[in-house]
């Protein structure tokens, strides 16, 4: 009666984790040997444990990654120009709490988007808020929330982002809207927040690409400033693990 009382309190305090590890040792006899300090010490342990696996679970919904990578799943062995060294650097997420960018260069097929995603996992795994979003969904959403009268909303959204992940940019040419949207939320996060962006276009294209030279000039100079780069090269990942999966 005493035990049910204990845990009706722990639910109600919403101390699950510790609940569980309760529950847990009245079922091991073996925890009976251990001392108050001890076992208490396992209790707040497993009430840790639970509060930080619902924080990165929560983290992960909202960043909606495309896939479920992880930088330890990261294929060194297929030459790519991945520097395992400056991949280890940046793991630990320092880049992201000193505000700096990371941009990832390379054609089709040879890991960018997975390389982005295990890099957005990591900050999620680090407790930082993360959004990963394809170069046409993030136009897309943007103009939808200057219709639906959202704007303001999505501006800070993306303005409070530790890690704002864009995908694919440069698979079509920027219209006039698009190019001054990009520096709209570049300028705002520069210095404050951390941007990753991927595309099939060398780095020295993208100017470019963003088509106006004055904002080009404006959102280079912001995502460059302080920025890390890794220009992957070599064949698609996709046909070598369709071939080694034959």
């Amino acid at each position: 009666m005493l035990n049910e009382q204990t845990f009706d309190k722990l639910y109600a305090m919403k101390l699950i984790g510790m609940a569980e590890g309760f529950k847990e040792q009245l079922e091991q006899p073996s925890c009976h040997d251990l001392s108050f300090e001890e076992r208490f010490g396992m209790l707040v342990d497993h009430q840790w444990t639970w509060k930080e696996n619902k924080r990165l679970k929560h983290l992960l919904q909202k960043a909606k990654l495309k896939l479920p990578a992880s930088l330890e799943d990261i294929d060194y062995r297929t030459p790519r120009g991945i520097e395992k060294t400056l991949v280890l650097s940046l793991a630990s997420c320092q880049w992201i709490h000193s505000h700096q960018n990371l941009l990832i260069s390379g054609p089709t097929g040879v890991g960018k988007t997975f390389l982005a995603c295990a890099f957005a996992q990591k900050a999620c795994r680090e407790g930082l808020r993360t959004l990963y979003l394809r170069s046409p969904q993030f136009f897309y959403q943007i103009a939808l929330s200057r219709a639906d009268g959202s704007y303001s909303i999505l501006m800070k959204r993306l303005s409070k982002t530790h890690l704002l992940v864009l995908d694919d940019l440069g698979l079509a040419p920027l219209t006039d809207t698009e190019r001054k949207d990009l520096l709209e939320v570049v300028e705002e996060r520069s210095g404050s927040t951390s941007t990753l962006i991927t595309s099939q276009l060398p780095f020295d294209h993208w100017h470019d690409h963003i088509g106006d030279p004055t904002i080009a000039d404006a959102i280079m100079d912001r995502l460059i400033h302080n920025a890390h780069r890794i220009q992957l090269k070599g064949g698609s990942m996709r046909k070598k693990q369709k071939l080694d999966g034959n």
